[in-house]
C-alpha cells in the first residue's frame, strides 16, 4: 500500500480550495491556498494574492482553478464562492509584479447566484476546459473562453440542484453532463439547450459526481457522496432490452459523513484508479449531520464489485488531522512519478507525499 508523508504547510490556512501549478513559471510547481501562494520546492515561503472576506465562519473562495485567462504566458485564477455574487479571475501580474509581491488584481466575469464550487471538463473535447460553477439554484450552464474572455452557455431550463460531474454515460463518444437528478445529453444539432432525463434523486450529492464501470460490466457507472450527510454510495447502471436505462443504489460507506470531494486517482501506480475522498470539516459549522467530529482523507480500491477503505489521515481536526476540504488537490509534486495530495480546509492546510 502507499506510504504518505504528512506535513502541515499552513495551520492558519482556513480555505477549503487549494491547485497546484507554476505561479511564477520558474519550472516549479507551487500551491495556491485562498489569499496565498506557496513557493515550491519546500512551500515554506508564502506570497499574498488578495484579501478574502470572511462571514459566519466562511472564507469567499470556494475555487481556485488555474487558467491562462489573457494568453500572457501565467497562470491566472479562476474563482467564486456562495457570496459574492458572481465568476472572476484574480490576474496573475506576471514577473515583475511577482517579484515586487504585488496583490492580484480580482475582475468579474459574469454575475451569477449561490456558487457551491467549479469545476473544469472539456464537454465539446476541443482541447480546451470549460469552466462549469455548480449554482444549485440556477440552470445548468458552463463558461467557455473564447479570444480572451468568457462566453456564457446556458444549457437547461431547471436549477442546476447540488451537485455536478461530466461523463459519456451513453458510450455515444459525447460527454454527458451529470447532476443530482438526471443527465443532460448534447442535441445531435448542437448548441442550444441540451435534452434532459431525469433518472434518479441524489439528494445533496458531492461535487463532483463521478462515472466509473464499478462491476466492468461494460455500463458506466456513478459514485457519489452525500455531501452534507452521511453515506458514500454507487449507483449500478443497468439496461433493459430495449435500451431503457435504470439506476440501482449501492452503499459503500455509511460510517462517515461530508463526503463533498471525491476524485479517481491512480495512487499505488497499478494502472487503475482509486477513489479518494474525504471529510469537509465543519461544511455549514457545525450544522450537519457529523461535519463537527474527527476528519479523514482515505482511498477506497475496487474488487470484486467491492470498495475497500485504506485511511490516509483521521483524527482531532484540532489537533493536527486533516480533511479533504471542498476542492483538494492531486499532483506528482515530488517528482517520483506518483500523486501526491493537498488538502485544504478549516483545519488548515496539509500536504500529503509519497
Amino acid at each position: 500500500m502507499p506510504n504518505f508523508v504528512k506535513r502541515v504547510i499552513d495551520a492558519e490556512n482556513k480555505c477549503e480550495v487549494c491547485s497546484v501549478f507554476d505561479v511564477n513559471n520558474n519550472g516549479v510547481p507551487d500551491i495556491v491556498c485562498g489569499e496565498y501562494w506557496y513557493e515550491g520546492p519546500d512551500f515554506v515561503k508564502k506570497h499574498k494574492i488578495c484579501n478574502l472576506n470572511y462571514q459566519e465562519g466562511y472564507i469567499w473562495d470556494f475555487a481556485d482553478i488555474p487558467i491562462d485567462v489573457d494568453g500572457d504566458g501565467f497562470l491566472d485564477i479562476i474563482t467564486g464562492s456562495w457570496w459574492d455574487e458572481g465568476l472572476y479571475i484574480r490576474k496573475n501580474p506576471g514577473k515583475k509584479g511577482l517579484e515586487n509581491n504585488e496583490l492580484w488584481e480580482t475582475l468579474k466575469i459574469c454575475p451569477l447566484s449561490n456558487v457551491e464550487t467549479i469545476r473544469c471538463y472539456d464537454i465539446d473535447n476541443d482541447g480546451q476546459a470549460e469552466i462549469f460553477p455548480n449554482c444549485p439554484g440556477e440552470p445548468v450552464f458552463y463558461m467557455k473562453l473564447e479570444n480572451g474572455s468568457f462566453k456564457k452557455h446556458v444549457i437547461s431550463e431547471e436549477n442546476a440542484g447540488h451537485g455536478l460531474g461530466v461523463g459519456d454515460i451513453d458510450g455515444d463518444g459525447l460527454l454527458e453532463i451529470i447532476t443530482s437528478k438526471g443527465i443532460y445529453h448534447r442535441p445531435k444539432e448542437g448548441g442550444g439547450l441540451w435534452d434532459y432525463s431525469e433518472e434518479y434523486d441524489l439528494g445533496t450529492a458531492s461535487v463532483p459526481i463521478l462515472m466509473y464501470d464499478v462491476n466492468k460490466d461494460g455500463l458506466p457507472d456513478l459514485i457519489y457522496g452525500a455531501a452534507h450527510n452521511y453515506g458514500l454510495f454507487w449507483l449500478e447502471q443497468k439496461r433493459a432490452a430495449d435500451g431503457t436505462r435504470s439506476w440501482q443504489k449501492h452503499v459503500i460507506d455509511l460510517a462517515w459523513s461530508q463526503y463533498h470531494d471525491m476524485q479517481l486517482v491512480d495512487i499505488n501506480n497499478d494502472g487503475e484508479p482509486e477513489l479518494l475522498t474525504g471529510k469537509r470539516f465543519e461544511a455549514h459549522n457545525g450544522n450537519d449531520p457529523g461535519d463537527s467530529g474527527e476528519v479523514f482523507i482515505c482511498f477506497y480500491t475496487f474488487r470484486d464489485n467491492g470498495f475497500y477503505r485504506h485511511i490516509i489521515d483521521y483524527g482531532d481536526p484540532h489537533n493536527g488531522a486533516s480533511g479533504l476540504g471542498l476542492y483538494a488537490w492531486t499532483a506528482d509534486i515530488t517528482g517520483n512519478g506518483k500523486p501526491d495530495i493537498v488538502a485544504p480546509g478549516k483545519e488548515g492546510l496539509y500536504l500529503f507525499t509519497q
